[in-house]
């Protein structure tokens, strides 16, 4: 009963966050209005501003920021224990995240549907919004290359998602024209794609798994199934990109949207389930607070705080916020909803993913065999499940790095420290598959085939990372514009210019940047999480001077400015002392002093500037 009670307690702190901190948010602090001159309308275009249903704008903003962060994160910090990651995730998503999220968006929608970087130039100080602007540009290139490689890995892993996944861009088309240009009910059409949808999941498990090893050559160096998904979903990328808005982007995270509340409700009435029948018991699955760690795993403060971002705060959302969702929002106060609101339920599926990587996980191990030509995919029953210090078999068997197996526990062994990268970078398929099976385990309760399961999970996982990977994409081409108008070099805003420098360097490092091709994304996936947390810092502290401007109580956002700065500074800083110097890492020593740089330099404008920031006033 103890999975339950998490999920259902969490649940209910969620739904009173909302309506109790969120509406003080939304009414008293921020003053949103629904008679409010909003950038969508007052500049629509048609492409990049339309005005939407706050529904429509939900689902782009809600599967835009819900990516793979929230779900890799969870499942690699649950090796300090699930109760830290737990109260992290939960007290970060109220507190930090949904704030932060929330106060990008409404600087967006009063500044004419600018970024936060831009509004750095009002608020702050020209130099402020070059040096966010710089910093926006590096974090994306670290979404593109590292979500490309994400997405590319779960389709070599789970071949029956990659039929589903593609057939979405059709359907969404087809409902964009349909619904959204032409102005037709939106039900039964969105219901008829997530009926095809739900089919496609059925084939790619049963009939069609798409598996792009069978036609390549065994023994290619640059053909293989990573490196060409890489590629075709940066292709992607593209096109999505620079079509507007109400052809592919708004439709397709809608009806992703709709498919991911499908799976997730599954999830929930499947761990339910099986919490009440015994089947999944966080108390005995997994410790609460580990007392064995990796070898070369960091301290738990400050890592706890990037190593789960997404799922508690995120600087990539002030990008969703402020870049994308701000140019769609039809009446200010849905901002509650969407900026607030979704930030609230990524915590939601964070907690969930903490479930599945350890409840779910201590139900067994999944194996995937192949008979007569077919994939069949079976449940080892844990044999010990006693241990609630180190966990049973099955969860320790997604976790080993660092850590003795069982056989090495009995002979007093100890396994080896990682080579492959070090801690975080090591096994980021396998931070998935637990969540995927886990997950899966869970929905078997109610019935549903652990083949199916799987496919229903992949799809999730999948779809999560390619709405954030488009949305990315449109994203860098704004901040690529943007930087190119203030240096004067016109020819580098147009928008096929920039989306495609953007996906040009993305492809350079997710495939050739690495010690082997196609795993270039992994060379900056230790900097993800600190650079992305550095970002959410600088965007609370723009939003502390857009409050201060207006003589309002800044403490609400001032308190999470200090930690969110603070944390990851910390973090990447121990990383550059105790890791990349000594092992002459240049590449993410450079880049990690580059960030800490422009951040330092951002924070000196705000404290020189903040004495006489009362001095220029904003609508």
């Amino acid at each position: 009963m103890s999975t339950l009670f998490v999920a259902i307690a969490s649940m209910i702190g969620f739904v009173i966050a909302y309506h109790t901190y969120g509406r003080y948010l939304a009414k008293k602090l921020f003053a949103l209005r629904d008679d409010e001159p909003m950038p969508s309308v007052v500049q629509r275009d048609d492409i990049d501003f339309v005005p939407t249903d706050r529904s429509v704008v939900l689902g782009h903003h809600f599967t835009s920021i819900a990516g793979t962060g929230p779900i890799v994160g969870p499942a690699l910090a649950v090796f300090w224990g699930w109760l830290p990651a737990l109260l992290w995730v939960i007290f970060g998503s109220i507190l930090v995240g949904g704030v932060h999220d929330l106060a990008a968006l409404v600087i967006s929608i009063r500044n004419r549907g600018e970024s936060v970087g831009q509004a750095a130039g009002h608020l702050i100080s020209k130099r402020a919004k070059l040096l966010f602007l710089i910093v926006l540009a590096m974090a994306l290139s670290i979404v593109l290359a590292v979500f490309g490689l994400v997405i590319a890995n779960i389709f070599k892993l789970y071949p029956e998602s990659v039929l589903s996944v593609w057939t979405a861009m059709p359907v969404a088309v087809v409902i964009g024209w349909f619904v959204i240009r032409r102005g037709n009910a939106l039900v039964v059409p969105c219901l008829i794609g997530l009926g095809i949808l739900y089919l496609t999941v059925y084939l790619g498990a049963y009939r069609l798994p798409l598996d792009i090893a069978d036609v390549l050559p065994a023994d290619a160096v640059y053909a293989t199934p990573v490196v060409v998904w890489t590629g075709l979903l940066l292709a992607y990328a593209f096109v999505a990109s620079v079509l507007p808005v109400w052809l592919l982007l708004q439709p397709r995270d809608f009806i992703n949207s709709l498919q991911l509340v499908v799976a997730l409700v599954l999830l929930v009435v499947g761990l339910g389930v099986a919490s009440i029948g015994g089947e999944a018991d966080l108390m005995s699955a997994a410790p609460a607070i580990a007392t064995e760690i990796p070898a070369d795993a960091p301290p738990i403060f400050p890592f706890l705080f990037i190593t789960i971002a997404c799922g508690a705060c995120s600087g990539f959302h002030c990008m969703v916020s402020s870049g994308t969702t701000s140019k769609q929002l039809k009446v200010a106060s849905d901002a509650q909803l969407v900026g607030y609101g979704s930030m609230l339920g990524e915590g939601m599926l964070a907690v969930l993913v903490i479930l599945a990587c350890c409840a779910g996980v201590g139900m067994g191990r999944l194996e995937r065999t192949v008979t007569d030509g077919q994939t069949v995919i079976t449940r080892t029953t844990p044999s010990d499940t006693s241990s609630a210090t180190n966990g049973s078999p099955a969860w320790r068997s997604y976790y080993r790095t660092g850590l003795p197996s069982p056989s090495e526990e009995a002979d007093g062994a100890q396994s080896a420290a990682p080579q492959d990268g070090g801690w975080r970078k090591q096994g980021l398929d396998k931070k998935l598959a637990a969540f995927i099976d886990g997950g899966a385990n869970f929905m078997s309760s109610i019935g549903i085939p652990l083949k199916m399961g799987v496919a229903i999970m992949a799809v999730m996982v999948a779809c999560f990372a390619a709405t954030t990977l488009d949305t990315a994409t449109r994203l860098q081409r704004y901040v690529l514009s943007e930087l190119s108008s203030s240096a004067g070099f016109s020819f580098g805003a147009n928008k096929f210019v920039a989306t495609g420098f953007a996906i040009a360097v993305a492809l350079l490092i997710a495939i050739f940047a690495g010690d082997a091709p196609g795993k270039g994304g992994l060379i900056l996936w230790p900097l993800f999480g600190a650079t992305n947390q550095l970002l959410a810092g600088l965007a609370l502290m723009v939003s502390v001077f857009y409050l201060a401007r207006r003589s309002r109580p800044i403490a609400v956002l001032a308190i999470p400015m200090f930690m969110m700065l603070l944390m990851p500074a910390w973090a990447m800083t121990f990383d550059l002392v105790n890791n990349w110097w000594p092992a002459r890492d240049w590449v993410l020593f450079g880049f990690a002093l580059a960030v800490l740089c422009l951040q330092f330099w951002m924070v000196v404008e705000g404290i020189v500037l903040w004495r006489r920031q009362k001095s220029v006033q904003q609508s």
